[in-house]
């Protein structure tokens, strides 16, 4: 029977009463309790249900390794599924509901489950599927379905009523774990000079040192974190967040940080939850151990918990999972707890430690408290069903012949401890067995490290296998100072302080209780608590030939519930290399992946929901736009104007109007949403000879130049016009859609292959407004601004030069999408508008008409220019194209070279561009495929070809297409058939895609 005790308990305000709920009753609690201390202190022992045999589930750890307690939060719209009650802090109000049973946590029907484990071992499903007669099949797959996940899901219509956000954040280091070593690393590495950020998942710093008792430079630990945290609060370079855990470990010190900010407090104002992206120059990892279970038959009752679980929930909150305990143990940190639960006037029938000689200085002290201590012992199996009965005791050197039942009503079990090497492994650090500890813990030869190989991550204190106060404390001082140095950062003092607390007997490796334990005792003996994997499952999976570690995770499901192995993983593994007859490191571990503990979808998400999921990009001009009855179209995050329809005109009219006044007089185009990234550094122009097709490190300072990227598999991708501003600065123009997407691939290739490469990028896309002035009278209009030449001498064709227009400083670029004369011009985005309001007023003497992306597009098809998305879908390549001009001879290497010369690529039967007339100058549809003789196993007529853009142009008052067709180059003036709709047919001629002014005088004027 779990209880308050009489003592106050480190971490409640027994001043402060809490009311909750939990599965509709109402209980009452402390401030500062966790739901799963209240829980135990309202004697509420069973919390859940495991997965697969919904056997009786109660706590068993008191920190983010908790398996069993696993609830639902709130109600309505601000329920969450699959909390643990260990990390959940109550609140006035707090409603929780325990999870996977039916009708109700006492009584479930999916008990059944158990009483047919036998024939639901390890695997059965792959078993049960492989030929699954319908009969079968309709019984077995509803029950499963029902069956699977963990929790229920929110509703669709439970809108998620509270705020995310993310952070961004800087520094020289950056510690995660805020106990003594957390604590220790950071004040070394800031009195050094560093700046340093600490991360403590839970609310309160110090770890388990205040638990576990010593002291540090002779005061009481709570004390010295209370100090320590001072200190730290104090420097101007050092900074705190409690509630915030390290959830992973990245390339070049990327680390991802979880905080819950309101989660104890949902009434406060502000964000529920914050995502940290951190950037540090050196991580030190200070994330503690883990203390591991023991396997033994009943291991699994509530009532069986963790020895260091049992000391957190008596010392930190006061409360007792039983009056009689009894402890049963491999290491002398088990007796810790049956000593402290002496000293607050409880029962300790026993302690079974299955060490031989037993344990050390803290075994003697036990002893002198008048408690029993059995060495060589075994918990043979535990009795009971919703609650410990009683434990029975045998030989750890036995097959399990019970000596004695010993009566109590709670289990502390301890099976030694193993660092969290989580967030050390997740960038690549690498893992070495300590034979001493029976545990893997980081190997400092095989550190992550960066691009230019120098090791990043540091781990500190238990989490690298130091386990005394003392060896804790001079391991993290290392560490912070360490880090410090490869900072740069060396002054101030590094002394660590000393800590003082009993020494240690060495443990006894312990995987099974009793070490051969008979076939009966080990299918009843649990690894996974959360998915009912036994010691038994384990072992069939190896005799079934499952070696690796990897595929026994997967065919037992160990390690994949939503602790993700923390407490069985080494059990587990250490259970296959037995079974293997391998030695443990042998065998090795599963990977460890992020994030460290689940984090909610609203932090990943952020503040990107509702009308913001993906914010509407606005150019500058949206004003004007807007003001002026612009008829919009969606481009990737963008809106841009498709026309600008006039009172009573419709749109097709509206985009025939615009294509006219640009070609007869002057048009203007608000092109700011086009792409436009910086890259800079003295292997830029070698960095863009990879990415184009053609070559621009040859590109002129001052010039222009056209270009095509192809992907990996050689697909055309994106093109765009480049600029060379200087020696080392390029502009790259990309299409509006793929600015952020050309950029990301870009950053990809400089972070994973060329490294070393002095390349910076910049995506500058929003930094600048930039005009399309196009037209005939376009020079008219910039020779009437006045403030710089632009004149064909000055500026010819594909030139660009810096200047001043009106007034506005500019950057004007000479090139053209639409085949007439036409100027770029770029402006700082704030003077965007302005900008445009002054060439609309200088205009009006030469009708000037601002035209949307219809007619661009009519324009550009008339002169034969390509747009990626239409005459590109992922499946062509710029020969396909006609655009071998613009694939350089010079070069040795482009991205998608290779993959051009593959046999697919090179055949001759690939259908190339081409243009086409109907007969009637009717307007083909778009996507209207090129019929061929024959039909196909379908009974469908074979095609030779297909339309990628259809357009009636205004200038030739006649339909025009471009279109992909079978040898089409070499078919001009031939007429073909294309789908029209049913069974209509059109036809059309192959023409060549250049419609309008071949020799390109207008824009060359």
């Amino acid at each position: 029977m779990s209880t308050r005790v009489h003592f106050q308990g480190r971490l409640i305000n027994r001043d402060r009463p809490v009311s909750f709920k939990f599965n509709g009753t109402l209980l009452n609690g402390y401030q500062g309790d966790t739901l799963a201390s209240a829980l135990l202190a309202n004697d509420q022992m069973l919390m859940g249900r495991s997965f697969k045999y919904h056997r009786p589930r109660g706590v068993v750890a008191s920190g983010s390794e908790e398996p069993n307690a696993i609830v639902g939060l709130g109600t309505g719209n601000r329920f969450e599924p699959n909390q643990r009650a260990t990390t959940t802090e109550i609140f006035h109000g707090l409603t929780a509901t325990s999870q996977n049973h039916w009708p109700s946590l006492n009584y479930d029907v999916g008990i059944v489950n158990n009483l047919l484990s036998r024939f639901l071992s390890a695997g059965f499903y792959y078993k049960m599927f492989i030929h699954p007669r319908p009969f079968w099949k309709h019984i077995y797959e509803p029950f499963i379905r029902h069956s699977a996940g963990l929790g229920k899901a929110p509703g669709a219509e439970s809108r998620d009523a509270d705020r995310y956000e993310h952070f961004y954040a800087f520094c020289d280091v950056l510690v995660i774990g805020g106990g003594v070593a957390g604590l220790q690393s950071a004040l070394t590495a800031a009195r050094a000079g560093a700046k340093v950020l600490l991360l403590e998942q839970t609310a309160h710093l110090g770890g388990r040192a205040p638990v576990d008792g010593g002291t540090i430079d002779g005061m009481d630990p709570d004390a010295w974190v209370a100090k320590a945290r001072a200190e730290l609060h104090a420097l101007p370079n050092a900074q705190i967040r409690t509630r915030t855990m390290g959830a992973g470990v990245y390339d070049h010190g990327y680390v991802l940080g979880y905080e819950r900010l309101t989660d104890h407090a949902p009434e406060a104002a502000g964000p529920r939850h914050r995502l940290w992206r951190i950037r540090a120059a050196q991580i030190i990892t200070a994330t503690g151990a883990i203390e591991r279970p023991l396997s033994f038959a009943g291991n699994d009752i509530p009532g069986v918990m963790l020895a260091s679980a049992v000391r957190d929930y008596l010392v930190n909150f006061g409360v007792s999972p039983g009056d009689r305990t009894v402890v049963v143990t491999n290491n002398d940190d088990a007796y810790r707890t049956a000593i402290a639960l002496v000293q607050a006037g409880l029962k300790v029938p026993a302690i079974l430690d299955a060490r031989p000689e037993g344990g050390g200085a803290l075994m003697d002290e036990a002893k002198s408290l008048g408690i029993r201590v059995e060495t060589g012992a075994a918990a043979v199996k535990v009795k009971g069903s919703k609650c410990v009965h009683s434990i029975c005791r045998g030989v750890q050197a036995g097959e399990g012949e019970v000596l004695e039942e010993i009566f109590c009503d709670a289990v502390a079990m301890s099976g030694g401890w193993s660092p969290v090497v989580h967030l050390w492994s997740h960038c690549g650090g690498k893992l070495i067995w300590d034979a001493s500890q029976a545990t893997f813990r980081p190997d400092h030869d095989r550190a992550p490290t960066s691009h230019d190989g120098n090791p990043f991550v540091i781990a500190s204190g238990a989490a690298d296998g130091a386990f005394h106060l003392n060896d804790v404390l001079q391991n993290a001082a290392n560490a912070g100072k360490t880090a410090a140095a490869r900072v740069g950062a060396e002054k101030g003092d590094a002394a660590a302080s000393s800590g003082e607390a009993q020494g240690e007997a060495p443990l006894v490796p312990v995987w099974m209780m009793p070490q051969g334990a008979k076939k009966q005792l080990r299918m009843k003996a649990w690894l996974d608590y959360q998915n009912d994997v036994k010691v038994s499952d384990v072992q069939l999976a190896a005799q079934e030939g499952f070696e690796s570690v990897e595929h026994t995770k997967r065919y037992t499901t160990l390690g994949m519930a939503t602790d993700q192995g923390k407490l069985s993983n080494i059990n587990g593994l250490a259970t296959l290399a037995n079974a293997l007859g391998a030695d443990i490191p042998q065998v090795g571990t599963t990977t460890f992946r992020p994030p460290y503990t689940p984090i909610s979808m609203g932090a990943i998400a952020g503040e990107a929901r509702g009308d913001i999921f993906q914010p509407i990009r606005k150019t500058p001009m949206q004003g004007w736009h807007e003001a002026n009855g612009a008829h919009w179209e969606p481009v990737g995050h963008w809106r841009r104007p498709y026309a600008f329809p006039k009172a009573g005109e419709s749109v097709h009219d509206a985009v025939k109007r615009e294509v006219l006044a640009t070609r007869n007089s002057l048009g203007l185009l608000d092109a700011s949403t086009l792409g436009k990234i910086i890259v800079k550094g003295p292997d830029a122009g070698r960095f863009l000879d990879m990415l184009y097709t053609n070559m621009m490190s040859t590109l002129k300072v001052g010039k222009c130049r056209y270009g095509l990227m192809c992907s990996e598999n050689g697909f055309l991708s994106d093109d765009g016009v480049v600029a060379r501003i200087d020696e080392d600065t390029f502009l790259c123009h990309t299409t509006t859609g793929g600015a952020d997407r050309i950029h990301a691939h870009m950053e990809e290739w400089l972070q994973t292959e060329w490294w070393d490469w002095k390349v910076w990028t910049v995506n500058a896309t929003e930094q600048f407004a930039q005009v399309a002035v196009v037209g005939p009278n376009a020079r008219k209009l910039l020779e009437k601004l006045g403030g710089m030449d632009v004149s064909k001498e000055a500026l010819a064709f594909m030139d660009w030069k810096d200047g001043e227009l009106a007034g506005f400083p500019v950057r004007v670029y000479r090139i053209s999408f639409s085949g007439e004369l036409s100027y770029e011009i770029a402006v700082p985005a704030n003077l965007g508008r302005a900008f445009w309001d002054k060439l609309i007023e200088a205009g009006q003497e030469w009708n000037i008409t601002p035209y949307g992306t219809e007619a661009l597009h009519i324009m550009r098809a008339e002169k034969g220019f390509i747009m990626i998305g239409d005459e590109t879908d992922g499946t062509v390549i710029p020969q396909d194209l006609g655009l071998d001009w613009a694939i350089s001879k010079k070069k040795d290497d482009y991205i998608g070279k290779r993959a051009q010369a593959r046999s697919h690529m090179t055949d001759p039967k690939r259908w190339k561009l081409v243009g086409l007339e109907t007969l009637d100058g009717s307007v083909l549809r778009d996507g209207a495929y090129a019929l061929a003789e024959g039909t196909n196993e379908n009974g469908q007529r074979n095609t030779q070809g297909r339309v990628t853009s259809t357009y009636r142009s205004p200038t030739l008052n006649k339909g025009i297409a471009m279109g992909l067709v079978l040898n089409g180059p070499d078919r001009m003036g031939e007429v073909i058939e294309f789908t029209a709709g049913g069974d209509d047919i059109a036809k059309a001629k192959i023409v060549n895609a250049v419609f309008f002014d071949p020799e390109g005088e207008k824009q060359n004027v």
